[in-house]
C-alpha cells in the first residue's frame, strides 16, 4: 500500500499530463483552451480528487462574451439606482457603528456650516456620547464637583438617555463606587428631575430583570444602587421596604444575601424614617434564621446583620462626609413603586433627527447659564472650529484690569458647606460651651454667615438623644456677643415653629427646650412668641407638642408665679394675644383646656374670669332681646 504523499504526487502528475495534452490539442485546432473544460474536468475527477477549477473571466478568449439573461423592464429600470444607493449608504462613514471614521477637513467644514443637517447632528450626537461616557467613567469622590460642572456643559437634556445608560452601566461594572454615582444622580436630580426619574426607572427595570432571571449579580448591583438613592432622598423609602418584602417573602440563599446587602446600605436611613417597617423586616429575618433551612453562610450573614444593627450602623453611614453635597431642601424625591410598570425609554439612547436642533441648543444654553450662574462656555463654538485671536483676548483682559477686578460669585455653596462642617466638628470636639464659643470666634466668621452658624447649632442640638444645656448656653453666649445672632435666632424660631410637623418627636423636644432657655435668659426677646396662635384651626398636633414643651420649660425655669407675672405684663400683652386668646369664647375655652391638660392650669385664671364675664354678658344680652321682643308683641 502506497503512502499518502505518494498518492498526492501521482494525482498531481496525472493532472499536469492531462493539462499539457489538452493545451496541445487546442493550439493545433486554433480553438479556445476552455472549450473542453467540462470534459477534462470530468476526466480529472475520475482519476483524482482535486477541487473544481474556477471559471475564468468571460472577457478572456473567444467565443465567450459577457451575456446575462434579460430582466423585466421595471426591474431593469430600478435595480441599478437601488444598488448604488445601498452601496453609498454602506460606504457613508457617518452611519458606521463607531462613528470614528476620518472626514476630510473641507467636507467637515461644509457639514458644520449646515447645523440643521442630519450629518452634523449625527456628528454632534457621537461627540456628546463620547463626552458623557468619559465624564461618568472619570468621576470619583475627589473630583465629583468638577465633573458635575463639566457634565452640565454638555446638553444633558438631549443626551439624557445616554447619561442614564452610562451611569447605570458604570455602576453595574463598579459596584464599589455606587455611593459616588448615587451622589452624581442626586446632584443632577436637583436641576433636572426628569433625568433622575429616568435613571430610577432603569435601575428598577434592571432589578426586576435580575430577579426574574435569577441573576444575583445584576439584582444585587441594582438593589445597592436603589439603596444609595434612598439615602440621598432621590427616591422614596417605600420602594426599599417593598424590595425587602419581596426578597424575604420566599427566602432562598440568594434572596436573603441580596436583602442583607441592601439592608446594610440603607438600614440606618430606614430606621430613622420608617422604624415600624424596619421592625417587621427584622422580625422576618429572625424567623428565617430560626425556622428555615438555609446555608450556614447565609445564617451567619443574618447574625452579622443583627450585630451591625446593635452597633448602630457605625461602619455603614447614610452619607459619608465628603459626599454630603446636596441640601435636604433642594432635593426632589420621586415616589415610585416596584409594582408599577416603568418605561425605561430606550429610544432615547438612539440618534434621532431634530428639525429644531438649533433652537433647542439655544434653549439649553440659557438653562446652562442659569444652572452654572453664567459661567458656562459654548462647547459648540469649540467644536465648530472657531478660534479667537490671542491679541483680542489680551486686549479684553487688559481692559478688565483697567476697569477693576472681576467678582466671582460662588453658586455651588461650597463655602457654606465648609463652614457648617467646621462648626459641627468644633462643637463635637469641645468639652464646655466656653471652649466652643472661643474656638468659633477664632474662626473669623464673615458677615452674612451668622444664619448658617446659628442653624448649625440648632441642628447639632436636635441630633442629640436628649437635650443638653451645652447648646442653650452656647446660643446665649452668641446672642449676648452679637446682636445679629439675635435676629437670626428669631428668624429660626419662626421657621422651626412653622415647619415643626417635619421634625421627629425627639428633635421637636430638643429644639423647643433650646428656644425656651434662650427666652428664659432674655437672650431672645419674648416678642418672637407672637407667631403662636393657640386655637383649634391654626395649630396641629406637632405645634401643640412644641407649645407644651416650651411652656413646661418656662414653668420649670421661672416657676408658675413668675411666668404668670410675665404673661400679665402690659408691655407684652399684644404678644400673648394669640397664646391667651380673648377674641372668641371658643378659642378661649380651647386655650384653657390646653393649659389645664399639660398641668399649667394656673396660667388660665384670667382667661376663666374673662370667659365667665363674657358668658354673663351674652346671657344678659339674650334676656334683653327676649324682653324687648315680648314687649313689642304685647303692644
Amino acid at each position: 500500500m502506497t503512502s499518502y504523499e505518494e498518492r498526492i504526487s501521482y494525482r498531481e502528475r496525472d493532472r499536469e499530463r492531462d493539462e499539457d495534452a489538452r493545451l496541445k490539442s487546442a493550439v493545433s485546432r486554433r480553438r479556445s483552451p476552455f472549450r473542453e473544460e467540462r470534459s477534462t474536468r470530468k476526466r480529472s475527477r475520475s482519476r483524482s480528487f482535486s477541487p473544481p477549477r474556477r471559471r475564468p473571466s468571460p472577457n478572456i478568449g473567444w467565443p465567450y462574451s459577457e451575456w446575462r439573461p434579460p430582466r423585466p423592464l421595471e426591474e431593469s429600470a430600478n435595480v441599478p439606482f437601488a444598488e448604488s444607493a445601498a452601496k453609498k449608504k454602506e460606504e457613508n462613514p457617518l452611519l458606521m457603528r463607531t462613528g470614528g471614521a476620518y472626514i476630510p477637513p473641507a467636507r467637515l467644514r461644509m457639514m458644520q456650516e449646515h447645523k440643521n443637517s442630519e450629518a452634523y447632528q449625527r456628528l454632534s450626537w457621537e461627540a456628546l456620547k463620547k463626552s458623557i461616557n468619559g465624564l461618568v467613567n472619570k468621576v470619583n469622590v475627589s473630583n465629583i464637583s468638577k465633573i458635575v460642572k463639566e457634565l452640565f456643559q454638555e446638553n444633558v437634556i438631549r443626551g439624557r438617555g445616554l447619561m442614564g445608560r452610562s451611569i447605570v452601566t458604570a455602576q453595574a461594572a463598579s459596584p464599589t463606587f455606587t455611593h459616588v454615582y448615587a451622589v452624581l444622580v442626586a446632584i443632577v436630580n436637583t436641576k433636572f428631575p426628569q433625568i433622575g426619574e429616568l435613571i430610577i426607572k432603569r435601575v428598577i427595570v434592571n432589578f426586576k430583570k435580575g430577579y426574574r432571571r435569577n441573576d444575583k449579580n445584576l439584582c444585587m448591583a441594582s438593589a445597592n444602587f436603589l439603596a444609595h438613592l434612598v439615602n440621598q432622598q432621590v427616591v422614596h423609602e417605600l420602594i426599599a421596604l417593598e424590595i425587602l418584602t419581596l426578597l424575604l417573602e420566599n427566602p432562598t440563599d440568594d434572596s436573603v444575601e441580596v436583602a442583607i446587602g441592601f439592608l446594610k446600605e440603607c438600614g440606618l436611613k430606614l430606621s430613622q424614617v420608617a422604624p415600624k417597617g424596619m421592625h417587621g423586616v427584622y422580625d422576618s429575618l429572625r424567623g428565617i434564621l430560626n425556622n428555615s433551612k438555609l446555608d450556614v453562610r447565609v445564617q451567619y450573614m443574618i447574625e452579622v446583620m443583627f450585630a451591625i444593627r446593635k452597633d448602630g450602623f457605625k461602619e455603614h453611614p447614610i452619607i459619608i462626609e465628603q459626599l454630603d453635597l446636596v441640601e435636604e431642601d433642594d432635593q426632589i424625591t420621586h415616589f415610585v413603586t416596584i409594582e408599577e410598570q416603568c418605561d425605561p425609554e430606550d429610544s432615547l439612547n438612539v440618534f434621532k433627527f431634530d428639525p429644531d436642533y438649533q433652537a433647542n441648543e439655544d434653549k439649553y444654553k440659557q438653562i446652562r447659564d442659569d444652572v452654572l450662574g453664567g459661567g458656562g462656555s459654548d462647547s459648540d463654538e469649540g467644536s465648530s472650529g472657531g478660534e479667537v485671536d490671542s491679541d483680542d483676548e489680551e486686549d479684553e483682559a487688559a481692559s478688565d484690569q483697567e476697569e477693576g477686578t472681576m467678582k466671582i460669585q460662588d453658586e455651588t455653596q461650597m463655602n457654606t458647606l465648609a463652614l457648617r462642617r467646621t462648626v459641627y466638628l468644633t462643637i463635637m470636639s469641645s468639652l464646655s460651651f466656653e471652649e466652643c464659643a472661643h474656638k468659633m470666634l477664632q474662626m473669623s466668621i464673615k458677615p452674612g454667615q451668622e444664619y448658617d452658624t446659628a442653624s448649625m447649632i440648632i441642628e447639632c442640638c436636635s441630633q442629640e438623644r436628649s437635650y443638653r444645656k451645652f447648646f442653650g448656653l452656647l446660643g446665649q453666649r452668641f446672642c449676648q456677643l452679637n446682636q445679629d445672632y439675635v435676629e437670626q435666632y428669631v428668624k429660626l424660631f419662626q421657621e422651626h415653629y412653622t415647619t415643626c410637623h417635619r421634625l421627629e418627636t425627639n428633635k421637636l423636644r430638643n429644639v423647643a427646650k433650646f428656644f425656651a432657655y434662650l427666652c428664659y435668659t432674655d437672650a431672645l426677646p419674648w416678642t418672637c412668641l407672637s407667631i403662636i396662635h393657640l386655637n383649634e384651626e391654626e395649630t396641629t398636633s406637632s405645634s401643640r407638642i412644641f407649645i407644651k414643651i416650651l411652656f413646661q420649660e418656662f414653668a420649670e425655669y421661672m416657676g408658675l408665679a413668675k411666668l404668670n407675672e410675665r404673661l400679665r405684663d402690659p408691655f407684652l400683652a399684644p404678644v400673648f394675644e394669640g397664646i391667651l386668646p380673648r377674641d372668641n369664647p371658643r378659642n378661649t375655652r380651647f386655650a384653657i383646656n390646653f393649659f389645664t391638660s399639660i398641668g399649667l392650669g394656673g396660667l388660665t385664671d384670667d382667661l376663666r374670669e374673662h370667659l365667665k364675664s363674657t358668658s354673663k354678658m351674652i346671657v344678659s344680652q339674650t334676656n334683653d332681646s327676649e324682653s324687648s321682643d315680648s314687649s313689642s308683641s304685647k303692644s
